[in-house]
């Protein structure tokens, strides 16, 4: 076995700053992370990000607040009193990365890993190592594994436990996850597996902690998918030492419980344990508490709201001058302006979803099959208003994007039109083996899917589809397709259910139809006076003048685009600007036409990876058709990992994609 230096960070020196007192069964005194003050700090952290424009969560955090407030105590306790450091003794891995803000107030609340409370201001910002979602690259001195998108650690920590027990460690691994990650298959496969390698003696103590609140992103897990609680009782059948505990916001009852299940794990002969606390999402707060979803994201928008927000955590007691310093110190910050646009002074900006949604209710009303089938995030990809419209035609499947798709395909063989939606990173990554599936059982389907490149900014690199195109332009019966605005997304929707329709008609099997697209506000339209499916738009012409440059882009990056070419041509510098949102099948004949006129200089931008994305479909395009180029530059990711962000402006200039890059790349041909 190689030796890896753990970059941890060490046992606490100090009690943490905000702290409440609490002794056990046996009668010991413990200083205890104040959950209040917790709930208060994420506040506080997410107002900050609000206001600036990245969304933040909340519901969560606030749900696993004395969790994670006794579970560290206990440790640190432990390894103190062995004069070990906590992490030789235990490993705690945090699945429920939209909790990860919570964890970020309580080190800074202890001083761990060099936070103070002023480094809590800069949450989710582009140069803060406190990201949307857990990152050990940036952030190692924390952060053992990364997470994000749900239940990606649970098969993870096993094969910890399982190496630790291997190399002959006695650490006991922590896993802490929520409800709604129990939705997903991989982590069904690990809960699964972990009690069956300990019945072997293939696996070192295991502790797994659930928040049950029966809450996910779009409302109840009961009501809009299937009750989640026989299958979490069945773990004990599976071989846990599973239990439920009510009060899940009872500090006392959940330190007597994590205290116990740790006693139980140096037992010699120990079954992995699973507890089960019955919390509130959105605890804290009465809105919250009562909303279907729990306050998943932060439910502030204005500055002069949180105190009085703070001042319901707290109830009755005093809030603690340094969180009501920092609460003035943001009611009396200047927001931050948005990006000024203004070559589309004249232009309304809306979201692309919008565009979906119409053209999906109305196909829908005209008759054709429309099918629904989610995996919680519609509220966010532009289906909530046609599930809204007609409700016997929409099913949500929960946290489950690969049982999603699969279950479309079931539609789709059976004579409908299955439309799936999420994250753009999610789809392809859980969702890539049905997708497969779709095309091998003659079952096509259509898929929505938001958030893509860099447009989940906040969230960070977990959530962030930098691989999205490579992942599915390779897929047979498959034709790609990456959204730029409302309009475009309304008519190519409309066009393709038409397609669709006519095809099943005939007795043929028609291809899928992937959709790609933005989080953030666009222009609604391009002035493009017809839009078809198997066409690119040129969107600039300002070719008469010397040396001009073709530059094809496509989806979010077109707004950059266009900018930069307004710039140059204000500058005397030619270039043409063509938006082709096939990917899969890039419109050759129509950019070789304008190739020739720009004497083949060529530049493609896209906020994906150099390889597999645009660039690499236009090239081997042209090279089929014995196109020539006679310069070349790509604008794209190049093999790096995304950040956390405000905006995805912010990481366009990051990485070399906003206008100015792009106006200067443009001049230096």
């Amino acid at each position: 076995m190689l030796f890896i230096k753990n970059k941890l960070f060490a046992n606490p020196t100090k009690d943490p700053h905000f702290s409440v007192s609490l002794k056990n069964s046996k009668g010991e005194s413990f200083k205890l992370a104040d959950p209040k003050a917790n709930r208060a700090l994420v506040a506080c952290m997410d107002m900050e990000a609000g206001l600036q424009g990245a969304a933040s969560h909340w519901g969560g955090p606030s749900a696993f607040a004395e969790i994670i407030s006794a579970l560290h105590t206990l440790i640190f306790h432990q390894a103190i009193k062995k004069k070990q450091d906590w992490f030789e003794l235990f490993h705690i891995i945090n699945d429920a990365g939209h909790c990860e803000n919570g964890l970020y107030a309580l080190r800074a609340n202890y001083g761990l890993a060099d936070l103070s409370l002023k480094d809590l201001k800069h949450f989710r910002s582009l140069t803060s190592v406190l990201t949307g979602h857990g990152e050990a690259h940036l952030f190692p001195s924390a952060i053992y594994l990364s997470n994000g998108p749900l239940g990606s650690t649970v098969g993870q920590a096993q094969g910890l436990a399982m190496a630790d027990k291997l190399s002959g460690s006695k650490r006991t691994t922590v896993l802490t996850l929520s409800d709604g990650a129990c939705m997903e298959g991989e982590v069904k496969e690990a809960l699964n597996a972990i009690p069956g390698f300990a019945k072997k003696n293939q696996i070192n103590p295991f502790l797994m902690i659930i928040s049950y609140n029966n809450t996910k992103l779009t409302g109840r897990i009961d009501e809009d998918s299937f009750c989640l609680k026989p299958f979490l009782k069945s773990l004990s059948t599976l071989g846990w030492d599973s239990s439920f505990i009510s009060e899940g916001h009872n500090l006392k009852k959940v330190f007597d419980a994590i205290e116990r299940a740790l006693e139980k794990l140096e037992k010699k002969d120990f079954k992995p344990i699973a507890l089960i606390f019955e919390t509130c999402k959105g605890f804290g707060i009465k809105k919250t508490q009562e909303e279907s979803s729990g306050g998943h994201g932060f439910p502030l928008k204005k500055a002069e709201e949180l105190l009085s927000f703070v001042q319901e955590i707290y109830t009755n007691e005093k809030i603690p001058t340094e969180i009501l310093n920092w609460i003035k110190d943001i009611q009396h910050k200047k927001v931050s302006s948005k990006p000024s646009f203004s070559y589309f002074k004249s232009v309304n900006f809306q979201k692309t979803q919008i565009g979906i949604s119409k053209a999906l209710i109305e196909q829908k009303e005209k008759g054709l099959p429309i099918i629904s089938i989610s995996s919680d995030l519609y509220g966010s990809t532009g289906l909530a208003s046609f599930r809204k419209k007609f409700p016997k035609d929409s099913f949500d499947v929960g946290v489950a994007e690969a049982n999603m798709i699969s279950v479309a395909v079931g539609f789709s063989k059976q004579g409908f039109i299955p439309i799936t939606d999420t994250f753009a990173q999610f789809a392809v990554t859980k969702g890539n083996l049905p997708l497969f599936m779709s095309a091998l059982s003659q079952a096509p389907l259509i898929g929505v899917f938001s958030h893509a490149g860099f447009q989940d900014a906040a969230d960070g690199a977990s959530h962030q589809a930098l691989s999205y195109l490579a992942q599915t332009c390779s897929l047979p019966k498959t034709q790609v397709y990456v959204l730029s605005c409302a309009e475009e997304a309304y008519h190519f929707l409309s066009q393709s259910l038409n397609n669709f329709y006519q095809k099943r008609k005939e007795g043929k099997v028609p291809e899928s139809q992937l959709f790609f697209l933005g989080r953030e506000t666009f222009p609604e339209s391009f002035n493009v006076k017809k839009y078809s499916l198997d066409k690119a738009q040129v969107l600039l012409n300002e070719s008469k003048k010397s040396k001009p440059v073709l530059i094809i882009t496509c989806g979010p990056l077109v707004t950059q685009a266009l900018i930069a070419g307004r710039q140059l041509a204000e500058k005397d510098q030619a270039c043409v600007i063509i938006n082709n949102p096939c990917i899969s099948k890039p419109d050759t004949k129509t950019i070789s036409k304008w190739l020739k006129i720009c004497e083949g200089r060529l530049m493609t931008v896209e906020d994906h990876q150099a390889q597999g994305g645009l660039a690499s479909q236009v090239l081997l395009s042209l090279k089929k058709e014995g196109i020539s180029i006679s310069q070349f530059k790509s604008l794209a990711v190049q093999k790096e990992i995304g950040r956390s962000a405000y905006t995805a402006l912010e990481l366009y200039k990051k990485f070399g994609l906003d206008h100015e890059f792009i106006a200067k790349t443009v001049q230096e041909f």
